[in-house]
């Protein structure tokens, strides 16, 4: 009996074990499923979506974002908020369309406005979440001390605080504007004045790998908005005459150096498994500087405009965890999804401001093949509702555009001239059939221009239209300073 009361004793004691064990492991697995993503956006300037291996180029070598494409998420419908510098860096750190928060255009030096600092950046929603937060390279959202990034969200900043041109060295607008020195910046300290950009690249990508190893440990949000190949353009020696696209093939092939190096110490700290790692641009490429400008192959037109080319870019997104390697994703999105998408993934809380993204996480995650929105719409200047992307149809309001067809490029950093062209007439392509854009057929398609023209009126009733004098219900002002 004593026999039989020590056997059922340990049989109990060894099911109490497992049991115990059971729980220590479901509790261990819960924490890592509970590990807060890391994210890193890198944000080029002016790149065009042929400029890429995987998105056609073939006389530049970006083994860095082909490998990228190859681990992750090729999007081939991603969209920049709009065609422009300081508009579209709103657009992606915000969630909404930038004429909602009053950001046109791009800011100058001295600029009197900026990104109101009431609105909710990805830098605050990330940081109120418990992530450390950097930004090393470009910001043009406003050079005043209240726009810029240490009081938007950021703890560390280094780099310039609008376009790398914007300097007395510019060939034509320098004296015109009469530009002062380009400054540097380290957090809100000026620490040099540049007269030479050929390693800031390398510096940048510095930063960004020492804020990695130091932040292993604790979940960080990494910004890094190169001012490259925004013109004039510069490249480090080690990439000089590299490429088979003279110096603006070298430049590229430097930024994909930049993103190999960022992406190695990810994968040293062993992070790899827990980052979010997204590439894309800024807007189409400047046309008019010829050979010192990218491409948007096969689109139509470049950076300030509203058509494909102007807006459609390379996106490249890698989250092993989550996302199946190799994929390809044609649904369209936009910049402006980027922030709620974020928020999905690191349970974050939304901005408490309306904004116009919505989360593409189940879309990147294969749970859907759907856009996460049923329209996009594609302003530029003030507010000027320019076109409309509706499924696979892309509808265009009368308006005037620049462009470089028919007019002679710009040719080693001197910028060729625009001819300005009037649209007189609503146009619609289908950009499943026609992706350069050159067949339009709406008089084929009557019912599909009315819903287009429908949601369109219903988006200038909120956010407005300068181009027929519609103020909007919804707009928010941009920060202003006295």
């Amino acid at each position: 009996m004593k026999k039989y009361n020590m056997i059922t004793k340990l049989n109990c004691l060894l099911v109490l074990s497992i049991f115990i064990g059971q729980q220590i492991i479901g509790q261990n697995a819960n924490v890592k499923e509970s590990i807060q993503p890391n994210i890193i956006l890198i944000f080029t300037d002016d790149q065009g979506y042929n400029d890429v291996g995987v998105f056609g180029a073939d006389d530049i070598e970006t083994p860095n974002l082909d490998q990228m494409a190859k681990d992750g998420a090729k999007l081939t419908n991603f969209y920049a908020a709009q065609a422009v510098c300081s508009a579209s860096r709103a657009g992606i750190l915000t969630g909404s369309y930038p004429n909602r928060i009053g950001v046109h255009n791009a800011f100058m030096p001295n600029s009197k406005v900026g990104l109101n600092p009431s609105e909710t950046t990805l830098a605050e929603m990330l940081k109120d979440n418990g992530y450390a937060t950097a930004i090393f390279g470009k910001w043009h959202l406003g050079d005043a001390q209240e726009f810029m990034p240490n009081n938007q969200g950021f703890e560390e900043y280094y780099g310039i605080p609008y376009s790398n041109d914007m300097w007395p060295l510019h060939p034509q607008q320098g004296p015109i504007f009469d530009f002062g020195p380009l400054p540097l910046y380290e957090n809100e300290k000026v620490i040099d004045t540049l007269t030479d950009q050929t390693n800031l690249t390398t510096r940048i990508t510095e930063r960004s790998v020492d804020f990695i190893t130091r932040n292993k440990d604790n979940p960080f949000f990494l910004y890094v908005p190169h001012p490259q190949p925004h013109v004039p353009l510069f490249v480090s020696d080690k990439f000089k005459g590299k490429s088979n696209r003279g110096l603006y093939g070298d430049v590229i092939m430097e930024l994909d150096w930049s993103v190999g190096e960022i992406i190695k110490e990810v994968e040293k700290n062993g992070l790899t498994e827990n980052t979010i790692i997204i590439f894309t641009s800024d807007n189409g490429p400047w046309l008019a500087y010829g050979n010192h400008s990218g491409s948007a192959l096969p689109f139509r037109e470049g950076k300030g405009t509203g058509w494909e080319g102007g807006q459609r870019e390379p996106f490249l997104i890698k989250y092993p965890e989550k996302i199946e390697a190799g994929i390809t994703i044609d649904a369209p999105v936009m910049a402006i999804d980027i922030l709620p998408s974020i928020a999905e993934v690191t349970n974050a809380a939304l901005p408490t401001n309306i904004i116009d993204g919505k989360s593409a996480w189940s879309l990147f995650t294969g749970k859907t093949d759907k856009s996460p929105q049923e329209v996009y719409f594609f302003y530029y200047r003030v507010n000027e509702l320019f076109g409309v992307r509706y499924g696979k149809w892309k509808l265009y309001f009368p308006h005037r555009y620049r462009t470089m067809y028919g007019q002679e490029p710009g040719k080693d950093g001197l910028p060729g001239n625009y001819k300005m062209i009037d649209l007189n007439q609503i146009e619609l392509y289908n950009l499943e059939t026609d992706i350069s854009e050159t067949m339009d057929v709406a008089a084929k398609n009557p019912k599909v221009v009315a819903t287009i023209q429908k949601l369109a009126n219903d988006m200038r009733n909120r956010l407005g239209d300068s181009l027929l004098d519609i103020e909007g219900t919804e707009n928010r002002l941009p920060g202003r300073i006295d």
